[in-house]
């Protein structure tokens, strides 16, 4: 049995991360920082010390590292690294800010560019947060930065992880996923892990192996 920790797991369980991780092989510990969904443990991104280093084998993380202000988000994944056993790996998902700066750029700043569980969302959500979450006082739904897949990739090579592979989902998610090893992996076992925990059939792209 392998564990990976949901870090940002807010109500989800281990049935709403990757179909990789909802394998009966897996077992899922769950990082949040709100006390009220009942994590196994409570901290933030950038002080994770409730979690012991290289306890891990796999870390999930969705929608999360934007809500961190950038110079934030190197601290946060040197953590994310540091509870990783040497051969294990995160998988990240988070906004696609090119693709819904271009439904900016066409004036749908507060058009709905898709639905989700909760409720219709906007690119003005994408790029700040969940408007009316935070209207209703949750401010943990704030967005403090954003990302390109360049970005994203370069984020993560210069934070430690040696081996990574990036790519955007295709259709009208506006989303991003990254596979990343704290240790040399070939492009084979990249292209493994994508197939295993991203959405979407394909590779993942520009590895820095």
């Amino acid at each position: 049995m392998q564990t990976f920790l949901h870090v940002g797991c807010g109500q989800k369980r281990k049935d709403q991360t990757t179909s990789g991780f909802a394998k009966e092989n897996w077992k899922e510990l769950r990082f949040d920082i709100n006390e009220s969904v009942e994590p196994d443990y409570v901290g933030t991104m950038t002080d994770m010390s409730a979690v012991e280093t290289s306890s891990m084998d796999a870390l999930y993380s969705s929608h999360n590292i934007e809500h961190v202000y950038a110079h934030e988000v190197p601290k946060a994944l040197a953590e994310f690294k540091r509870v990783l056993r040497p051969d294990g790996f995160v998988i990240i998902t988070c906004p696609d800010i090119q693709a819904i700066c271009a439904l900016v750029a066409e004036g749908k700043l507060t058009e709905q560019a898709y639905s989700s569980p909760a409720g219709p969302i906007t690119p003005h959500d994408v790029l700040y947060g969940h408007g009316a979450s935070i209207a209703g006082g949750d401010l943990f739904m704030a967005h403090r930065c954003g990302f390109t897949q360049e970005v994203l990739a370069k984020t993560l090579e210069v934070s430690g992880f040696v081996s990574l592979g990036t790519a955007k989902r295709p259709g009208p998610s506006f989303d991003l996923w990254a596979v990343a090893c704290p240790v040399k992996t070939s492009e084979e076992s990249l292209r493994e892990l994508a197939k295993d925990h991203f959405p979407f059939s394909g590779s993942p792209g520009e590895p820095a192996c």
